[in-house]
């Protein structure tokens, strides 16, 4: 049997809940339903969204989103153990740190792989914290820990400084839109051999899309070696990502179908492997279908996700409210996601210019920074 050069990964993110048993049980459903990698995600509430940030809309009614990511924290053990239990499936692990202290703690569990998420493609103070701890490994002699970035609701200079910041060696990249679900009609699966050229780096998909078969295959056709797609055990459950997710049938259905390409690549070449995988999808789904998912390779942001430019992705948020005249800190301003209702504040570039800067008008706790409020 010829090995596969796809990486499937089951992100279960936080579908457990907090539950050790649960995540056993997700593990288990993924490795059974042929991923090769399985992805938590390390949170701390703290890290990624401030008090004030607004509502989640769940099963159970209205909560602020905040309170639901401080339910969703886990000890260190947790991610220690549910590693090894991964492992012991035969499966390599994968987890997002959201911030320098969850980036710190998974680095030194010496994870399989380490993943940017899109909204913490410009948390640059945590990419350079990655950086620095991949360098040093390179002078110990170590083998560096791989990194996948995601590139959802991004620019090409945005995922272009992420990769001039992190490297490029042993640094893979998902195409990814940020809209949940992501249409896929806008999809443009072409991105996936664009990026690989202009970046040179591996490529693959992170798919937010709800069909099994047809983005994730696309993906194979054009190249891609990663394919990342939420797993959940039921899409009825409350995990923040389940309504998104695939159940372990439909994980099992896109592993199978992504396998049979590979194999009609390795038979008929790339030309006309192409053409039949288009032919087989088209008697499926319609040939202009497949064609609008594929797209013209031209890198922009999706109109789904144009809204979260700048909301889902960091920028700088006071902490405390603060009087004209103050002096800044650093525990005064954050690198956060703005999310819900708050306003967006400046890019996490200028967090080391702002320390000791005084502020030249009253701000209130939680808002966007803003360069109007500095004496520069």
């Amino acid at each position: 049997m010829v090995e596969s050069k796809i990486n499937i990964i089951a992100e279960i993110g936080t579908s457990h809940e907090g539950s050790f048993e649960k995540a056993k049980e997700l593990v288990d459903a993924a490795a059974d339903s042929g991923a090769d990698t399985i992805k938590f995600q390390w949170v701390y509430a703290d890290e990624i969204l401030h008090p004030k940030t607004g509502y989640v809309k769940l099963p159970t009614g209205n909560i602020p989103l905040y309170e639901r990511f401080k339910q969703l924290e886990c000890p260190v053990s947790f991610y220690k153990d549910i590693m090894d239990y991964v492992h012991s499936k035969d499966c390599k692990f994968c987890c997002s740190p959201f911030g320098l202290r969850s980036l710190r703690e998974l680095l030194e569990l010496n994870p399989d792989f380490v993943k940017i998420a899109s909204p913490e493609l410009n948390h640059y103070k945590m990419l350079e914290a990655l950086r620095d701890w991949r360098q040093n490994q390179k002078l110990r002699g170590e083998a560096i820990v791989p990194v996948i970035l995601s590139s959802g609701v991004s620019t090409l200079a945005d995922i272009d400084k992420a990769v001039r910041i992190v490297g490029r060696e042993g640094v893979s990249l998902l195409h990814c839109i940020t809209s949940y679900p992501a249409p896929e009609d806008q999809y443009n699966i072409r991105l996936i051999s664009t990026l690989h050229n202009v970046l040179g780096i591996e490529t693959g998909l992170s798919d937010h899309s709800l069909d099994p078969v047809l983005v994730p295959v696309l993906s194979t056709a054009c190249g891609g070696t990663i394919i990342e797609k939420h797993f959940t055990l039921s899409r009825q459950t409350s995990g923040l990502d389940d309504p998104v997710a695939l159940e372990p049938e439909q994980f099992a259905l896109m592993v199978h179908t992504v396998h049979q390409t590979e194999a009609t690549f390795r038979h008929y070449g790339e030309a006309l492997g192409m053409e039949r995988t288009i032919e087989q999808l088209a008697e499926q789904f319609g040939r202009q279908r497949v064609m609008t998912v594929l797209g013209d390779g031209v890198k922009r942001l999706a109109s789904a996700e144009e809204a979260n430019y700048g909301r889902t992705n960091r920028s700088l948020h006071f902490m405390r409210a603060m009087k004209k005249g103050e002096t800044i800190s650093q525990s005064d301003i954050a690198i956060l996601r703005t999310e819900k209702i708050l306003t967006p504040g400046i890019s996490p570039e200028y967090y080391d210019l702002l320390m000791g800067k005084k502020i030249s008008r009253d701000v209130e706790d939680g808002a966007g920074v803003q360069f109007e409020d500095f004496i520069l």
